[in-house]
C-alpha cells in the first residue's frame, strides 16, 4: 500500500507530504484546487512521462517521491529478477531537472522508466476517465475476463510460448520468402558460377599477365634499344669495353711509378669487369626478346575475358573477383541446400502450435467457466447502482489466429432497458453508465486479485441521491480488501472515507499554490456539509452532514 507521498516543486504544489492508512481514503476539494494535480504527481513516479512544463520553479527540479509498503504482495522475484535490493518498505522516486532530463529510482538504485513502470503497475491501479474508455478494448475486456478466471499463471506460460512462436514465424516467414526469390535466381547464380569458374583464375594472374603484355606489346622497340645498347658495349671498334680496356693498359703501365697508380688500375680493372658482365647480359637479354603475335593474341584473349568477369561482377581487381567467385559458391550451396532449414523450422512451428493451442484452449476453458457467474454478478452490482432493468453479457468468439492472449475475442455486452437486447458496450452505454460498469468491475476484481491499492478519479460522477450512497457503500467495501483512495464531490462517498483530505489553494503568498490537509472530525462534518450545500453552509447541511458521517460509520 502507499504510505507516503512527497512532492516537490510539480505544477502548483511547492512542497507537499501526504500520509496514507488502509482502507478508504476520501479526498475533496473546489474544481481547480489541485486534486487532479497529485494524481499527475503520482503518475511520475509510475512511470508517465513528462517534461519542463510540470515545473513550478522552472531553475529547480521537480521530486516526487512514493513510499510503499509491500511486504504481503510477493514481489521479491521482482525485485531479484532485476537485481534490486528488496525491502518492505519500498521507495519510488522520480527526478526532473530544469533541463528536463528525467531520473527514475527504486530504493536509491537509478532505474529505466519502463522498470519503474512494471513495479508501478504491481502497487497502484489509478482509475480515471480514460480508463473507462478502455472497458471498449477487447484486450482491456480479456483482462478482467481473466481477473476473474485466475489464469495469469497459465497465460504467463501461453506468453513465453507464443514468444517463441512469433521469433519462429518470422524466421519461417524470412527463410521461405528468402528461398522463394532465391529459387527463382538458382539459375542465374548457377551461369554466374559456372562462368567464373570456367576461366580457371589463379591469384596474381592479372598482374603477371598485364606484364607479359606490355612486353610483349614493345618487343621490336625493346630488341632494337637492347641491341644498339650491346654494340655500344662491344663492338669491333669504338666500343665503350674497347676503350676501358686500353686504359686498363695504359694504367697498368704507370702504377708503379703513380702514388695511387694501383688504386686507379685496380678500379679501371673491376669496372671492365662489371661493363663486361652488363654487356653479355643485354646481349643475352636481346637474343631472348622476340615479337610474338600469337603470344599477345593468347594474353590479350586472356586479360579480356578477366576485365569483363570485373566489370560484370563490379568488382576492383581479380583479387575482389575471386572472393566473389566464393560469396556465389556458398550462396549457390545454401539455396540448393536451404529447404532443409526450412523443413527444420515446419516442424518446430508445428511442435510450437500442438502446445499453443492446447493452452489456449485450457484458457478458454477456464474464462468459459466463469462467465455466467461474472454476467450474473456484475448485472447484480448494476442493479444496486441505481440501474434495476441493467443487464451484461459476455460474448466470445474465436479467432482465426494466435494472439497475445489466446484465442479469444470477447465483446462486453450491455443494456440499461428491458426492452432492448444487450449491444456492445461501446454503442449502448452512457459515460455514466461505463463508469458504473467499470465500479462493478473493480468492485468485485478486488476480491480476485492482489493489488495493494487503487485510486479513482471521481468514478462517482454523473450519479447521485441513493445510487451514490450505493458507490459510497461499495468502494468502503472494497476499501476492507485493499487500500481505496477516491477524489469525489459527493458528500454520500465522502462520509464513507476512514480518513478524510481536503485539497485547497493558497493564495496567501507571493503566488498560488496547492495544498493538502488532513480533516479532524469537525472539519470533515463542515467539509460534508459544504459538498451538500455548496460554499454557503447551512444548518440543515450541517445536520445531514452529521448524520451521514453517523450512518456511514455502521
Amino acid at each position: 500500500m502507499l504510505s507516503k507521498l512527497s512532492v516537490q516543486n510539480y505544477a502548483l504544489i511547492r512542497d507537499l507530504d501526504v500520509d496514507f492508512e488502509n482502507g478508504l481514503t476520501i479526498i475533496t476539494g473546489e474544481t481547480g484546487a489541485g486534486k487532479t494535480i497529485l494524481l499527475g504527481a503520482l503518475s511520475l513516479i509510475l512511470g508517465t512521462r513528462a517534461d519542463t512544463s510540470v515545473l513550478l520553479e522552472k531553475n529547480e527540479k521537480c521530486i516526487v517521491e512514493g513510499t510503499f509498503r509491500i511486504e504481503e504482495y510477493d514481489l521479491t522475484e521482482f525485485f531479484s529478477d532485476n537485481e534490486l535490493d528488496y525491502d518492505p518498505v519500498t521507495i519510488l522516486r522520480r527526478e526532473i531537472n530544469p533541463a528536463g532530463k528525467s531520473r527514475a529510482f527504486i530504493n536509491d538504485t537509478p532505474v529505466t522508466i519502463n522498470l519503474l513502470r512494471e513495479l508501478g503497475e504491481h502497487l497502484i491501479d489509478i482509475h480515471s476517465q480514460h480508463q473507462t474508455l478502455m472497458l471498449n478494448y477487447n484486450s482491456f475486456q480479456l483482462n478482467v475476463i481473466d481477473s476473474f478466471a485466475g489464469t495469469s499463471k497459465l497465460l504467463g506460460e501461453y506468453r513465453d510460448r507464443f514468444k517463441n512462436y512469433r521469433t519462429l514465424k518470422g524466421e519461417y516467414d524470412e527463410a521461405k520468402e528468402k528461398a522463394d526469390k532465391n529459387k527463382a535466381d538458382l539459375e542465374y547464380y548457377r551461369f554466374q558460377l559456372n562462368q567464373i569458374e570456367s576461366a580457371k583464375l589463379t591469384e596474381g594472374e592479372q598482374e603477371d599477365l598485364e606484364k607479359e603484355q606490355e612486353l610483349l606489346t614493345h618487343a621490336e622497340e625493346i630488341k632494337l634499344a637492347l641491341a644498339g645498347a650491346s654494340e655500344l658495349f662491344s663492338s669491333d671498334t669504338g666500343s665503350i669495353l674497347t676503350y676501358l680496356n686500353e686504359a686498363r693498359t695504359l694504367l697498368n703501365k704507370i702504377k708503379g711509378f703513380l702514388s695511387g697508380g694501383e688504386e686507379l688500375l685496380f678500379r679501371t680493372e673491376s669496372s671492365y669487369i662489371e661493363l663486361n658482365d652488363l654487356a653479355s647480359e643485354i646481349e643475352k637479354l636481346s637474343s631472348s626478346i622476340n615479337a610474338d603475335p600469337q603470344r599477345l593474341a593468347q594474353v590479350n584473349d586472356r586479360l579480356d575475358i578477366i576485365y569483363s568477369l570485373i566489370q560484370k561482377h563490379r568488382v576492383k581487381d581479380l583479387s575482389e573477383l575471386i572472393i566473389k567467385r566464393e560469396e556465389i559458391r556458398e550462396l549457390v550451396k545454401s539455396i540448393e541446400t536451404g529447404d532443409e532449414r526450412i523443413t527444420e523450422l515446419e516442424l518446430l512451428l508445428k511442435e510450437e502450435t500442438g502446445i499453443l493451442t492446447k493452452l489456449a484452449g485450457e484458457i478458454s476453458d477456464m474464462r468459459k467457466s466463469i462467465l455466467k457467474d461474472a454476467e450474473k454478478n456484475i448485472t447484480g452490482m448494476l442493479n444496486q447502482l441505481g440501474m434495476p432493468n441493467a443487464r451484461f453479457r459476455i460474448s466470445f468468439s474465436e479467432l482465426r489466429e494466435f494472439g497475445q492472449s489466446g484465442t479469444d475475442h470477447a465483446d462486453f455486452l450491455f443494456s440499461a432497458n428491458k426492452q432492448i437486447a444487450p449491444e456492445n458496450l461501446s454503442k449502448t452505454a452512457s459515460g455514466g453508465e461505463l463508469s458504473r460498469v467499470m465500479l462493478s468491475l473493480k468492485s468485485l476484481l478486488t476480491k480476485n486479485i492482489k493489488l495493494p491499492t487503487i485510486i479513482f478519479d471521481e468514478i462517482d460522477a454523473g450519479v447521485s441521491g441513493e445510487v451514490a450512497d450505493k458507490v459510497g457503500q461499495i468502494l468502503a467495501r472494497m476499501g476492507k480488501y485493499m487500500q481505496v483512495i477516491n477524489i469525489t464531490h459527493l458528500p454520500q462517498v465522502a462520509s464513507r472515507g476512514s480518513k478524510h483530505f481536503h485539497v485547497f489553494k493558497d493564495d496567501t503568498g507571493d503566488s498560488t499554490i496547492t495544498r493538502i490537509k488532513l480533516l479532524t472530525e469537525d472539519e470533515r462534518i463542515l467539509e460534508v456539509a459544504r459538498l451538500l450545500s455548496g460554499s454557503e453552509v447551512t444548518t440543515a447541511a450541517l445536520k445531514n452532514a452529521k448524520e451521514l458521517l453517523e450512518a456511514a460509520k455502521n
